[in-house]
């Protein structure tokens, strides 16, 4: 099977910044902002639209990473800020996938443990058909595809992309 390139590198900032504009949008009567990206790339994506964020207003931007287990997302999750960083605040939980929505509904699950003042969910490629009903607000790109095709994406200083397997 051969890998097919979905987004390139200008795609891809394209798509970052104008999820930053949405984000600014929905946020736009607050000072601060959490971006909590999920371990690897949903961290590596949160942190290009906390750049894009600071570029285009001076909206205050926590940056969480969240610790979840991928293979057992039952396991603990545990973030880098404690809650009380990101109580009463809007939050946006950031994945660079939405594949079956197993990752994003448990990260989902952690942050309703603590009160927020708004959350949605932003991701770069969301995959439509999922097992769990979890829907991405900020979406870059929807592609239908089969269960046996995935979707990666690589996040490099130089170039970007994501591509399909």
């Amino acid at each position: 099977m051969k890998n097919s390139v979905i987004l390139n590198n200008a795609q891809i900032q394209h798509k970052t910044k104008r999820i930053a504009y949405q984000i600014l949008e929905s946020n736009s009567s607050e000072k601060e902002v959490v971006l909590a990206g999920i371990v690897g790339n949903g961290y590596v994506f949160a942190k290009r639209i906390q750049q894009e964020l600071q570029e285009i207003s001076d909206l205050k931007i926590l940056l969480c990473e969240v610790q979840v287990n991928k293979k057992n997302p039952l396991e603990k999750i545990n973030t880098s800020l404690p809650s009380s960083a990101y109580q009463n605040k809007s939050l946006v939980l950031v994945d660079d996938v939405l594949n079956s929505g197993a990752t994003l509904i448990y990260g989902v699950k952690h942050f309703l443990e603590v009160p927020l003042l708004r959350f949605k969910t932003a991701v770069l490629v969301n995959r439509n058909h999922k097992k769990y009903p979890v829907k991405a607000d900020f979406k870059g790109l929807s592609l239908s595809t089969s269960l046996q095709e995935s979707i990666q994406v690589v996040f490099d200083k130089k170039e970007s992309y994501a591509y399909l397997n």
